[in-house]
């Protein structure tokens, strides 16, 4: 059985904001991925048991749209999720399981090849987050979308998502786009329910509106275009706000790191998904020099200019 692979993902940028409607890139990460298959390994029998529980969850809610007899047949004969994407690492492991099953068990695909426009993508990113709500209990949407477009994507706000190219990478760079492994995976749930409670406060509101949107979307602006004079100041700004007001979700191995970037001006870091854990990511024009002051911390470049 042939099946096609469905790569992870990252936001750049967006983390949270997307939810108040920030601006958020989010691009495809083909270092991981996963597909199904029925070849017996290690790690079948752990996910072919997760997705008998899914294939519950498929057959209650989704059974006019999804073929779930061949799913749950197909589990039944030891189908499983054959993933390097490492779990509660923000890069997207639920998500690329989702646009697996879309892709092999739906019945009416959107065909992402021809005529995509921002209804067809909206209508895609919809139904992906209720198919992920199983997961985390809600879902954007966005992880399985981007891991089943596999294609950069830009929001705008919650009902404006689109396709962009991006500035072509210069392997021969001095800058860098880096992730930090904090050694330790993260939670989504518990992170999603202190950001909602700060959400509660008035201050917290206010600042998150006028500031760490505010750096977000003009980091976002600025990288598109490759201009990373205005990027990188932005950065400061960005990574400094939520080292003040994020600090609960950034994994406690990398709070001093975290500061040593600001301190220095070698690098900036912001989370990496929805933290306490997993992957933080790392921007930086001398990677270099910032792997000196990483020593201690495995760094992994995703993309340089």
């Amino acid at each position: 059985m042939k099946n096609p692979l469905f790569y992870a993902k990252i936001i750049l940028f967006g983390e949270y904001g997307i939810i108040e409607n920030s601006k958020g890139l989010i691009v495809p990460y083909n270092f991981y991925q996963g597909a199904l298959k029925f070849e017996p390994s290690e790690i079948s029998e752990q996910s072919n048991a997760h997705l008998n529980k899914y294939a519950k969850f498929l057959e209650e809610k989704f059974a006019e749209s999804f073929d779930t007899k061949a799913f749950s047949e197909d589990v039944a004969k030891g189908m499983y999720f054959d993933s390097n994407i490492p779990q509660g690492y923000g890069v997207g492991s639920s998500g690329a399981l989702v646009a697996a099953i879309y892709d092999k068990y739906a019945y009416n695909k959107i065909d992402i090849t021809k005529d995509l426009d921002k209804e067809k993508i909206n209508a895609l990113k919809k139904l992906f987050g209720q198919l992920e709500s199983f997961f985390h209990g809600t879902s954007s949407g966005i992880d399985p979308l981007i891991c089943y477009m596999n294609i950069p994507i830009l929001i705008q706000s919650k009902d404006d998502i689109s396709t962009i190219g991006l500035p072509t990478a210069n392997d021969a760079g001095k800058g860098a786009i880096f992730l930090i492994n904090s050694g330790t995976p993260g939670e989504t749930a518990p992170m999603v329910h202190i950001f909602f409670e700060k959400m509660k406060k008035e201050g917290f509101r206010k600042t998150l509106k006028e500031e760490f949107i505010k750096y977000n979307n003009a980091c976002i602006e600025s990288f598109v275009k490759g201009d990373y004079n205005p990027l990188f100041f932005n950065l400061q700004k960005l990574s400094s706000w939520a080292f003040e007001h994020f600090q609960p979700m950034i994994p406690q191995k990398l709070i001093n790191a975290w500061k040593t970037g600001i301190d220095t001006d070698t690098y900036y870091l912001k989370l990496c998904g929805s933290g306490g854990g997993g992957y933080v990511l790392g921007f930086t024009q001398d990677y270099e020099k910032a792997k000196n002051h990483l020593k201690d911390f495995q760094t992994e470049v995703i993309y340089k200019f």
